[in-house]
């Protein structure tokens, strides 16, 4: 029984609605809402809001790579975002709200950006794609109240994720089977 697990790390604005769309397949171990790419040792949430950290919200997941693959990972993560937007991810505005792949192997490398060009490549959007791909950095958990959030307090992430336009971006852009929501 192969007990390899990898880690898969990404950044699509307020972590709150990147659990979701990994925590429920198989071969996924755990997705931790933090923190990365900064230069603030151990930040707080108030630190990383206040964008003056570097850190950009992120979700980390540990998986079995026999189970569940990283290019699985990737085809999970673009759904999710606005590749187009530098400036954060729908209403979450702010240099903490910005989409990126950290990528931890040379291997995610070269996955991570086949997939990037295929997507600019696909005409799906008329702006370029802006999602940086970066190497992993130290990643720091968030408080525990953001951890699995959306299990937690199933209104308010629901009435979040509705405000946010999230799910109108990904309906026009992605297919349903891209978004597998």
């Amino acid at each position: 029984m192969n007990k390899r697990v990898e880690k898969a790390t990404f950044a699509g604005g307020c972590f709150w609605c990147m659990v979701k769309p990994f925590d429920q397949w198989d071969g996924v171990h755990e997705v931790i809402s933090g923190y990365t790419g900064g230069h603030t040792i151990n930040p707080t949430y108030e630190q990383v809001k206040s964008g003056t950290t570097g850190h950009l919200e992120a979700v980390q997941i540990t998986y079995d790579p026999a189970v569940i693959s990283y290019q699985t990972m990737l085809d999970l993560y673009w759904p999710q975002i606005d590749p187009t937007d530098d400036g954060g991810q729908f209403q979450d505005r702010g240099d903490s709200y910005r989409a990126a792949i950290f990528y931890h192997t040379p291997a995610q490398q070269e996955l991570a950006e086949a997939s990037k060009r295929e997507i600019e490549e696909s005409g799906r959007f008329q702006k370029p794609i802006v999602t940086r791909i970066l190497p992993a950095a130290p990643f720091y958990p968030a408080e525990d109240y953001h951890q699995d959030f959306y299990k937690k307090n199933p209104d308010e992430y629901k009435a979040d994720r509705q405000k946010s336009g999230r799910d109108e971006f990904i309906q026009e852009h992605w297919t349903e089977e891209d978004s597998k929501q």
